[in-house]
């Protein structure tokens, strides 16, 4: 497998959309072929980037109970349909996931969704992964080697306080991370209060950058736009490509 990101981040932070703008500024460095990951449970990734998505991986897994065929092995019927759930758009692939595992799940199953998901994230060049806070697919079913972890937060002492229980979490889940860093999203003119810089040097996290809160970006959000075609000037956009050279786990 190459070089593998996985973004983490509570809900409300911007997060999904951060992930388009940063896959876009992969694409336009020339990067791919990229394998996109929604982990979070919300799966809208595929609206951020326009995408339709056909289904997800927990479904799939649900439906190995008692949807597969007379003489088709479980084997074959998960190959076959994971197959199908991947999105090719010639930029990105995107694979969605939905809804991790709980009790009484069907174990078999999810062993061979590990099988086969592993398998194909070795055949790309970059995995981009976008996950919930609590991290349950890197921690239950994909990669426990990451080289770059984003950590997503808005401006708030209570998010970056969220950000501190994430990077905990990573330390307890024995995850492998190359770089954990926090991006700031949202900030209004781009700035934080001195007590926000304090925080983060207690928690002892990295700020990679912080994004300005963009009128723009938030005017496509309103509107159902996909926010990956935003205008290449725009303030956010402009920003992540600042920050990611900065961090990437590769050299531009």
């Amino acid at each position: 497998m190459g070089k593998s990101i996985a973004i983490a981040g509570k809900g409300g932070t911007g997060k999904t959309t951060l992930i388009g703008l940063i896959l876009r500024w992969m694409s336009e460095q020339g990067m791919k072929p990229i394998l996109a990951v929604d982990a979070d449970a919300n799966a809208n990734l595929g609206e951020v980037l326009d995408v339709e998505v056909p289904g997800n991986i927990g479904a799939l897994r649900e439906g190995m109970k008692t949807a597969v065929p007379h003489g088709m092995t479980k084997e074959a019927y998960m190959e076959y349909h994971i197959q199908n759930l991947l999105v090719e758009t010639g930029i990105f692939d995107l694979l969605t996931m939905g809804r991790p595992e709980g009790a009484g799940c069907y174990c078999y199953a999810n062993a061979l969704c590990t099988k086969f998901i592993d398998f194909m994230v070795k055949e790309y060049d970059y995995v981009v992964i976008d996950n919930e806070a609590g991290m349950e697919h890197l921690s239950r079913l994909l990669m426990k080697d990451i080289d770059l972890l984003l950590v997503v937060s808005d401006p708030s002492l209570r998010g970056i306080r969220t950000a501190g229980r994430i990077k905990e979490l990573v330390e307890e889940l024995n995850l492998r991370v190359g770089r954990l860093a926090l991006v700031i999203n949202r900030a209004i003119d781009g700035k934080l209060v001195d007590e926000a810089y304090s925080l983060i040097d207690e928690i002892g996290i990295e700020l990679a950058g912080v994004i300005p809160d963009d009128p723009l970006l938030a005017k496509f959000d309103r509107e159902g736009k996909a926010t990956i075609k935003l205008p290449a000037d725009a303030i956010s956009f402009q920003e992540v490509g600042k920050v990611m050279p900065k961090i990437f786990p590769f050299q531009v």
